[in-house]
């Protein structure tokens, strides 16, 4: 659920706004707020500029104070206000508006995490420990492969070649010669974070020292520098999923550029291009065909062989069947991600030949003389 923290909870006394005790029931509220809206709508003060401003107050309480998610991170923030937290933010000066916007109730613990604004707060109001700052994260990377129609159906296992920065293999990624290690940064004492207090906020940043990782390289490694990383090029197999769409990205972990030492590396994605094939053509997990079947076979009914991915089946062709009809095989399609197949979807068109033997002719003529209703009748037109 979205959740937000406004900065007007420390300015308003929205208990006082509604006239109604801290400890007010649902009950209570809502029949505060029936009343004054009742007394307050712009409708019944019409050009009174006051009592419009005062409905929005009205207005705004209620929406806090009859959530009991929201009404308990602004009992909570008032509370911390209220000890003391808040000097030098202005607390009871004018009003400040705008609003931060969080994923989850009452905030997110990893977007304060990565950009460092409200740490404090959240951890106040949510009751939870802040996390450490990340250090600045490695590259992504993005390359492609080309799979065979057949390949891209059973799965297979391509080599990647990678041009560009690679852990360095004398110190293995670390930035310190063989032998020494990363100190703990004398800047941020080893948090990766340095704090700014402005006020009732404390605003964190990573600490530009370390990047965020909360050390330090002393001894540089002499063959990267102190970088942990080095240009290379580098090979390695990734593993593609049978039943792969053509454009899907494969998300390989860890396998991007480096990140500074003590930092995690980027991710990898492999972009998949998948040849068409010359007799299916695909709709999500469902193959297609196109088969084409005589006229006898149209209206007499037959069987019929179809190609699938493991060799052909048969198909039943009922009599009476329509050119452009489809069929469904279950269990002849592509892969699907979380296991099974899909169907093959086969379509039937009717074969009119270009070219009849003598026999062939006499025979359709025959058929048309004993023809006996035309198909065009009901489209109120001559036969």
């Amino acid at each position: 659920m979205n959740g937000e923290f406004r900065r007007e909870w420390l300015e308003k006394d929205y208990y006082q706004v509604l006239g109604i005790p801290k400890n007010a029931s649902e009950a209570e509220i809502k029949a505060a707020y029936r009343r004054l809206a009742r007394e307050y709508h712009p409708d019944r003060n019409r050009g009174n500029r006051e009592a419009e401003e005062r409905f929005k107050e009205i207005n705004a309480a209620y929406e806090v104070l009859s959530d009991p998610k929201k009404r308990e991170a602004y009992d909570r923030a008032r509370e911390m206000a209220a000890s003391g937290f808040g000097a030098g933010f202005g607390f009871g000066g004018p009003p400040r508006t705008g609003r931060v916007r969080v994923e989850g109730f009452p905030f997110d613990e990893g977007l304060f995490g990565d950009f460092g604004d409200l740490g404090d707060l959240f951890s106040v109001l949510t009751g939870r420990p802040r996390g450490r700052a990340r250090a600045t994260r490695g590259a992504d990377l993005e390359t492609q492969v080309r799979l065979s129609f057949e390949d891209a159906m059973r799965g297979a296992t391509v080599p990647v070649r990678l041009e560009g920065p690679a852990p360095c293999p004398r110190c293995g990624g670390s930035g310190a010669e063989p032998g020494t290690s990363p100190q703990v940064c004398p800047l941020c004492r080893g948090t990766g974070v340095v704090a700014d207090n402005q006020g009732f906020f404390s605003f964190s940043r990573p600490c530009p020292r370390c990047g965020g990782s909360g050390a330090v390289v002393t001894n540089p490694c002499t063959r990267c520098r102190g970088s942990g990383s080095v240009r290379t090029t580098r090979e390695l197999s990734v593993r593609i999923p049978p039943g792969v769409h053509d454009g899907a990205r494969i998300r390989v972990p860890g396998r991007g550029e480096p990140g500074p030492p003590g930092s995690r590396p980027g991710d990898l994605y492999v972009v998949v291009r998948v040849a068409p094939h010359p007799v299916f053509g695909r709709r999500n997990s469902d193959l297609t065909v196109e088969v084409p079947i005589t006229f006898p076979e149209a209206v007499l009914g037959s069987t019929v062989q179809v190609p699938t991915l493991n060799g052909a089946v048969t198909l039943r062709i009922p009599p009476g069947t329509r050119s452009g009809q489809t069929f469904r095989i279950r269990g002849k399609g592509a892969p699907r991600p979380k296991g099974g197949f899909g169907d093959l979807l086969v379509t039937v068109h009717i074969d009119v030949p270009r070219r009849l033997s003598p026999e062939e002719r006499e025979l359709l003529e025959r058929l048309r003389e004993l023809q006996k209703e035309s198909p065009r009748r009901g489209l109120g037109v001559e036969a």
